[in-house]
């Protein structure tokens, strides 16, 4: 099968390096045993006279006009950054061939970021993708036709894949290779890499950062409110009181400008604080529960779980790196 790997204007090395190590990596166990390689490894970039970092040298590459995809996989890998509306503009000629990879036949696949490129053909709306946690509010602002699925692991829909961020890279291309050379080499590579197959949530890695809105007053006002009294606010509506606006309005203009509800924004910032302390104290989960701003324990957990996946115990079992008694 052919892989046409995009070396996108500004993408991520790590990322591109990561994809191919995959795939040589599955070409030489299938090789090893006796088979021919399962994958053609391309370099498909804009134009033919690309400069090629010498990292990826030893790859055939193509400018778009002369790349061959039909009937094989194109893979986008992850943006170097997150300034998105310029990364699609340097890489719009790529959209064009995408499409008509894809009517021919080609399977689509995005890691991380890279999705932005398959949101910006079109070819994704009214389909599932996922991205990194980070880039979701972005994503989503930007291509409301999609299906985003922040929680999401990989997701696949009509021969497009899409992938969460950083690691999952691994566990989308260990389903593409168990898709086309089977499970066995699926588990020797992720048994290679050291990939847990048991993971199908990406929720607990998120760190939530809000940015401080510049371009309305009001909103910020709402924001330093919570910011600073998350801890003895019962509701939004004690955030709320204060503010010379009526609650629709500024319901409205928060939304517009964060991408959430008030509501929500005050629950990630109380569940944030929680999600800390249980990464850096040996406090008991009660404490935390109370410092982090509420009182009864079920609404607690039950929003923990919401928003991370797990429960306040599993989280700090996966996070608390062994703190001392």
């Amino acid at each position: 099968m052919r892989l046409s790997i995009l070396y996108t204007e500004n993408h991520r090395t790590l990322s591109l390096v990561a994809i191919l190590d995959v795939f040589d990596s599955v070409n030489r166990f299938m090789v090893e045993d006796g088979k021919e390689p399962g994958f053609e490894i391309q370099l498909v970039g804009i134009k033919p006279n690309t400069p090629i970092s010498d990292t990826f040298s030893a790859y055939p590459y193509y400018g778009i006009q002369d790349a061959e995809s039909k009937q094989g996989v194109v893979i986008a890998p992850a943006f170097k950054d997150y300034d998105m509306g310029r990364n699609l503009q340097i890489n719009a000629p790529f959209i064009p061939w995408l499409i008509q990879s894809y009517r021919e036949g080609a399977k689509l696949l995005s890691c991380c970021t890279g999705v932005f490129l398959l949101g910006a053909s079109g070819l994704l709306n009214g389909n599932d993708a996922t991205t990194h946690l980070e880039a979701c509010a972005a994503f989503s602002a930007v291509f409301p036709e999609v299906n985003l699925i922040p929680e999401a692991v990989i997701t696949c829909s009509q021969n497009i894949y899409t992938s969460g961020g950083a690691t999952s890279t691994f566990h989308i291309l260990i389903f593409l290779i168990q898709e086309t050379c089977g499970r066995e080499y699926a588990l020797r590579i992720a048994k290679n890499f050291a990939i847990d197959m048991d993971r199908n949530n990406q929720l607990y890695f998120e760190k939530f950062r809000p940015s401080i809105v510049i371009e309305d007053k009001l909103v910020q006002q709402v924001q330093k409110v919570i910011n600073e009294r998350y801890k003895e606010l019962k509701n939004v509506e004690d955030a709320l009181d204060e503010i010379p606006s009526s609650r629709r309005n500024i319901a409205r203009r928060f939304k517009t400008a964060t991408g959430m509800t008030p509501i929500r924004y005050l629950q990630k910032t109380k569940i944030e604080s929680a999600k800390s302390l249980l990464e850096t104290t040996n406090k008991d989960i009660m404490e935390i529960m109370i410092s982090s701003g509420y009182q009864d324990a079920k609404s607690f957990r039950e929003l923990f779980k919401n928003f991370t996946g797990l429960t306040p115990k599993g989280y700090r079992e996966k996070y608390a790196m062994g703190l001392p008694a």
